[in-house]
């Protein structure tokens, strides 16, 4: 399974971007997608996740309301839709595929993922 992620780039606080992330390879619309973000020394922390069905999301609270995750299991796509950007959500942003299929916990932590993307910056300016 390989992630590419996409979308990023740099944006006055305030405005929108949209991430991409595509699967390729032996892909399977069972897994919960998550995102992820990192800045320098820090570890990759949950954004969001979206389960196999698309009918139920996760959010970190500084995500809530602000950015929206879906899928299109038909194009085997994830995206985040990211409005109202602050400057804190600078950083690396990393798609992921959940270990287990159909999972319905264990979503926020690193090791609940398996296939990772490459990642794609975000920077918000202020």
């Amino acid at each position: 399974v390989q992630l590419q992620a996409s979308g990023g780039g740099l944006v006055q606080a305030g405005g929108s971007l949209r991430l991409s992330c595509a699967a390729s390879g032996r892909t399977s619309s069972a897994y919960v997608m998550g995102w992820f973000r990192q800045t320098p020394g820090k570890e990759r922390e949950f954004v969001a996740a979206i389960n196999w069905s698309g009918a139920q999301t996760y959010y970190d609270d500084s995500a809530k309301g602000r950015f929206t995750i879906s899928r299109d299991n038909t194009k085997n796509t994830v995206s985040l839709q990211m409005n109202s950007l602050k400057p804190e959500d600078t950083g690396v942003y990393y798609c992921a595929r959940n270990r287990r299929p159909y999972s319905t916990g264990g979503y926020i932590t690193i090791g609940d993922y398996d296939y990772w993307g490459q990642g794609t910056e975000v920077t918000v300016s202020s």
